[in-house]
């Protein structure tokens, strides 16, 4: 019998890796300053939302996941050229 490889993963969470390695493989097509951005970019938003977001909700999950998936789509693309990003920042706005 083989080694162990660690804690068994659930569907959710080998989709989550999948897209993860799927982002790093299209980084790999692109020009070496959009792969640093791309690997950069990823890297971060999947470090935040593992602490944002709660392993049990489900629905907010699996949103995130279309939603890379479409991300990870248009940067397959052959008609992206470019990449750029918007950052926004909100806050609640204080009352004095």
């Amino acid at each position: 019998m083989g080694a162990s490889r660690g804690p068994r993963l659930s569907g959710m969470q080998k989709q989550v890796l999948a897209l993860y390695r799927g982002f790093l493989r299209a980084a790999r097509s692109k020009s070496p300053e959009d792969r640093h951005r791309i690997e950069s970019f990823v890297s971060a938003e999947f470090r935040r939302n593992s602490k944002l977001v709660d392993s049990k909700n489900f629905l907010y999950i699996e949103y995130l996941l279309r939603r890379g998936k479409k991300q990870l789509e248009q940067i397959n693309s052959p008609a992206t050229l470019r990449l750029s990003s918007l950052n926004l920042r909100f806050c609640e706005n204080r009352k004095p």
